[in-house]
Formats: structure tokens, sequence, C-alpha cells
């Protein structure tokens, strides 16, 4: 796996790991945690949608997969059309012609991963709630001449709508984990923003 979340974006986690009690190894999440996250991706995705757009003029790949993450985020189920939507996706991604347009449609098929939020406490996992954001925001630097400092920008403006739920399943990981090259390095960041945020009930 060359970048964070690539194969296992479309992939689903073990049945029956919703709620309830928790072996050591496993993170309790909800049906509603997970609509929360994904509702977070896609809006980190829908973004850039206009990036890939202008490198490949109607195909429609991308956005119908944020269009199924936010179908599951406002209570669809997961379940076969979520997932071929991902795998188009992602061949969109392959076919793009520029660096940011390839990274636009990472950040899509981020979105419709992040309902796969898998309940381990891995570090790995930390890749589903944020792969969209880091993969929009190195969309973003690569539009800009791979200008960081744009990238560093788009991730404050990521952090300032994420939800108090979707800071709340973030924390319940361990932090981000390390390699991934530049888009790891933004999943990083954007980890450190979120976890540093604390919300007046």
């Amino acid at each position: 796996m060359t970048e964070p979340g690539r194969r296992e974006a479309a992939t689903g986690p073990r049945r029956g790991r919703w709620c309830g009690t928790a072996a050591p190894s496993e993170i309790v999440l909800s049906k509603q945690d997970l609509r929360e996250v994904t509702a977070f991706a896609a809006g980190c995705a829908e973004v850039v949608l206009k990036t890939f757009e202008a490198d490949q003029p109607g195909d429609p790949r991308p956005r119908d997969a944020v269009s199924a993450a936010r179908e599951f985020a406002k209570g669809g189920e997961r379940g076969k059309y979520l997932r071929d939507t991902a795998s188009a996706a992602l061949k969109a991604a392959k076919s793009a012609d520029t660096a940011a347009a390839r990274e636009a449609a990472w950040a899509a098929v981020s979105a419709a991963g992040a309902a796969y939020l898998h309940p381990l406490a891995k570090a790995t996992q930390v890749k589903h709630i944020l792969g969209a954001g880091a993969y929009a925001a190195r969309a973003a630097e690569l539009v800009a001449d791979d200008d960081r400092r744009v990238g560093a920008e788009h991730l404050e403006q990521t952090v300032r709508r994420a939800t108090p739920v979707v800071v709340d399943v973030l924390k319940r990981f361990p932090a981000a984990p390390s390699g991934g090259g530049r888009v790891g390095e933004l999943i990083r960041m954007l980890d450190a923003g979120l976890r540093s945020l604390t919300f007046v009930e």
C-alpha cells in the first residue's frame, strides 16, 4: 500500500461490532458515530471535487462516491452501492491526468471508505477518519504548485468543520501512524489539530 488507506477504503469491518462490550483491542462504535465520521469525510472531499472534474470533465465517479457517503451519513445502509462507488472512484483516480486530480479522487474514495471504519484500537484506522481531509489538502497544495502553506490553511478549515462527535470518535483511537509520504504527514497534522480541540457543553 503506497498511500494511507488506499486499499482499506472500500473494505468493511467485521460484523457485530457496532456497540456493547468491546474486547480490550476494540473500540466501541455506534452506527451514528460512523454516520457522523462519514458526513465529515464527505464534506472534506466535496471541497475538491471540482479539481478532479476540471481534469476529467464528464466523469461522475468521485462525485458519485461522495454522494453515496452522504446517503449513508443521512441514514442509508452500507451496501453494494457504497462499495461500488468507492471502487469506481478508485479507478477514476488512476485515470486522472494530473496529480491534483488524482488526490481529489482519492479524497472521494476515502469519503466512501469512512463508513467502513473498523472498531480496532489501531493507529491505521485513523486514516478512515482523516484520509479524505488529508487527500483534499494535498490536492489543494498541488493546484497551488505544491505550496505547503495552502495545505496547512486547508487543514485549518477542515478542523473548524469537525463536530464534537467526530473529535470524540477520533480520540478513541491511537494517534495517526508514521509514514505515508506527504499525505501521511497531512493526516498527522489534521490528527493533532483535531485532538487539540475542546468543546464547551
